[in-house]
């Protein structure tokens, strides 16, 4: 029997899909994941970083560079790394696929596969920065060609290439269903997603709770931005309850994206959290909220649920961030983002345990330097030992 030109239509597509799915890369384990920014001149060493992360069991991680002793140190740890090609590389990227080859070659293939490296994020924020608008026009091709490179390299089924997207790229967002890309991205945005729907990538997005309850903390109540209990929202168009800002950001990205003609992309957050210090002027940061947000987080997360708008899509995200950095600019909230401390203890206790003591908490590990590596000490067994012997 002879399938009707609608029929042969909808089995081409899905068989695209189909092929793109199996072989695509797929840049995330599980659900949880972590940024190691190095923003800073008294952090701990990458080696000392990879002992942190195992002893948490995070098995997900971005950094925002190619720096060659992370990449060494993560070497047969199993922890899979997105890798950052930095906004200053974009714009020769993006006239000359030789340039992303040759970059491919010295920072991403020589350290597979003992090094998990899962993905290339291209750039970051790019379509939201009013002051880097030179770089707009470069992005697409720029990913175009790390990704041809990658493909000449036989990497595509390792290495996934993806860009993340602050809000910034959004009209509105309120409620989640009425969420539109700004007019004035559409022009860049929609070919980049066009040709990530082509390779199987995800739409990246940073999401913060803090920054919109910062903005306008009289009329945003604090316990919807920490999922706490609250009385939430109401989305009168999907008919659907959000009790928490961070369910509600990921759907406003997926309403978006519907209205942009990529309702089948996938959401997955490439940043989130909550600062455990602040200004005066930036309301929320503190030690108690940065524990409710990420330990919540961590929860929710742990439970593999979809949003209300996708609920078949268990939500996905990396949070910002592994340290404190004391060298990023901007207010004191942009340097104690981190779960740890510079010097690897935890900033407060949501059931990691640090490098070190913390008056945070009473871990039962800590962790001592011996030469270039680390070995567990279970002080409260050496102490029974000690009675024993």
């Amino acid at each position: 029997m002879a399938l009707s030109p609608f029929w042969l239509s909808f089995f081409l597509v899905f068989s695209i899909a189909t092929v793109n799915a199996a072989l695509t890369a797929q840049a995330f384990t599980g659900t949880y994941g972590i940024n190691y920014g190095r923003v800073a001149d008294n952090l701990p060493s990458p080696k000392s970083a990879v002992t942190l992360l195992k002893a948490a069991k995070i098995k997900n991680i971005r950094i925002y560079d190619v720096n060659h002793e992370v990449l060494t140190a993560f070497n047969g740890s199993g922890i899979e790394i997105v890798v950052g090609l930095g906004d200053d590389f974009l714009t020769e990227m993006s006239v000359n696929e030789d340039r992303a080859m040759s970059w491919i070659k010295e920072n991403v293939q020589p350290f597979l596969p003992g090094t998990s490296i899962r993905g290339i994020a291209v750039g970051n924020e790019i379509l939201a920065s009013k002051d880097r608008q030179d770089l707009w026009e470069v992005l697409l091709p720029a990913a175009k060609n790390v990704y041809n490179a990658l493909d000449r390299l036989d990497l595509t089924k390792v290495v996934q290439v993806q860009s993340p997207h602050s809000q910034g790229v959004f009209a509105n967002s309120f409620p989640p269903s009425s969420c539109t890309f700004k007019e004035d991205t559409v022009p860049y945005m929609k070919p980049l997603l066009q040709f990530f729907s082509q390779i199987g990538s995800p739409f990246f997005i940073n999401a913060y709770p803090f920054l919109a309850y910062m903005s306008d903390p009289e009329h945003i109540d604090l316990k919807y931005a920490l999922f706490q209990s609250n009385r939430g929202i109401y989305d009168a168009k999907t008919k659907l309850h959000y009790d928490n800002m961070f369910d509600a950001q990921i759907d406003a990205a997926y309403a978006a994206l519907e209205k942009a003609g990529f309702g089948n992309m996938e959401v997955i957050v490439s940043e989130t959290g909550w600062p455990s210090r602040g200004d005066e002027s930036e309301a929320g940061a503190s030690v108690k909220n940065a524990r409710t947000y990420n330990n919540n987080l961590r929860k929710r997360l742990a439970k593999k649920k979809g949003t209300p708008y996708r609920p078949k899509i268990p939500v996905k995200a990396y949070v910002f961030a592994l340290f404190n950095e004391n060298l990023k600019p901007g207010g004191t909230s942009e340097r104690n983002f981190g779960l740890f401390k510079a010097d690897g203890s935890i900033a407060y206790d949501i059931g990691f345990t640090g490098l070190k003591p913390s008056s945070a908490a009473s871990p039962l590990l800590s962790f001592k330097e011996t030469g270039s590596s680390y070995t567990l000490v279970f002080a409260s067994c050496a102490a029974i030992l000690l009675l024993i012997f």
